[in-house]
């Protein structure tokens, strides 16, 4: 039986590799960046993430042309605006969007099959899971959040083992 498709859904999604869809990433990831959205109190209605599911090949091809970096990573996010905070440790600015019934365009994220199916079976938990995982992280970077300093790595940590057990997924920290 399918999984239910999420009543607000803010992912245009783009498949350049069809394995994702043995995940059912298109639910996932709508699930996975709604209840992101939701659990700081943004409506998911009024947003938009575009997403590539991808694998190492294009992922590294981005890393590197993006961050210098050719290798291949799990997620990419970038940004539509930076909504970091001012002080290490601190919420991000909340996104403002054009108000009215205009979208808030939240950024674009990628995510490279081959690793993350790797580093789930690393871990030894389940690819959804770790995927879900990913997602949030794509998700919390285009809100502002970051792992630089120890004080804001804490902070994302924190919302993602959160965000999860919204979710019903274990802690993976």
């Amino acid at each position: 039986m399918p999984e239910p498709v999420p009543e607000t859904v803010p992912v245009e999604l783009v498949i350049e590799d069809g394995r994702w869809r043995e995940l059912n990433i298109e639910i996932r990831a709508n699930l996975a960046c709604r209840t992101t959205l939701e659990t700081l109190g943004i409506d998911p209605a009024r947003c938009e993430i575009a997403l590539l599911a991808c694998d190492d090949v294009r992922i590294s091809e981005l890393n590197r042309d993006f961050r210098r970096k050719p290798q291949p990573t799990n997620v990419l996010s970038w940004p539509a605006e930076d909504l970091a905070a001012d002080q290490d440790g601190a919420a991000p600015l909340p996104p403002l969007g054009e108000g009215g019934d205009f979208p808030i365009a939240l950024g674009d994220i990628a995510i490279a099959y081959d690793t993350t199916m790797r580093e789930a079976a690393e871990m030894g938990i389940p690819a959804k899971d770790h995927l879900t995982h990913l997602l949030i992280h794509g998700c919390l970077h285009l809100l502002g959040y970051d792992h630089v300093s120890e004080k804001d790595a804490a902070l994302m940590e924190q919302l993602e083992v959160t965000i999860l057990a919204k979710l019903g997924i274990a802690d993976p920290y």
